[in-house]
């Protein structure tokens, strides 16, 4: 199912819970890419991963929705490989951001114990609560 209308525009029912909390620019950047991968491959699952590959260059996962990156580039190991099955993802968070970014994402969604916890330890947990509030939705 396409994921933008005739004039290119994002069909919000046809979007990911996560996608349909985004600014504007996600939700046009997912669909658009989305429907661009659907016509290239015809397969919606691939079309999905590029969709999200796509995404986490402009965009990081906070909470249960995607924000807009101070900077475009990639998010974790894995969008830095050419190769879907190298390195790790961090689901969305930007594991390549400062740690001062990190922490002071952590502090919007209340994750505790976060001034004691190191660069690696923050990715995680906002991968952690990440997963938690969008299993939620």
């Amino acid at each position: 199912m396409p994921k933008t209308n005739q004039n290119g525009e994002p069909i919000r029912d046809e979007l990911p819970e996560t996608i349909k909390k985004s600014d504007r620019k996600a939700q046009t950047t997912f669909a658009q890419t989305y429907d661009s991968a659907m016509d290239e491959y015809g397969d919606a699952e691939r079309a999905a991963r590029t969709a999200y590959a796509q995404l986490k260059h402009t965009h990081e996962k906070v909470g249960d929705a995607w924000q807009e990156k101070e900077e475009y580039g990639d998010s974790d190991d894995r969008a830095e490989s050419s190769r879907r099955d190298r390195g790790e993802t961090a689901g969305g968070v930007d594991a390549n951001a400062s740690k001062e970014h990190l922490y002071d994402q952590a502090q919007e969604l209340g994750i505790e114990g976060r001034s004691e916890m190191s660069k690696d330890e923050l990715v995680e947990a906002l991968e952690k609560e990440s997963q938690r509030r969008t299993s939620g939705s």
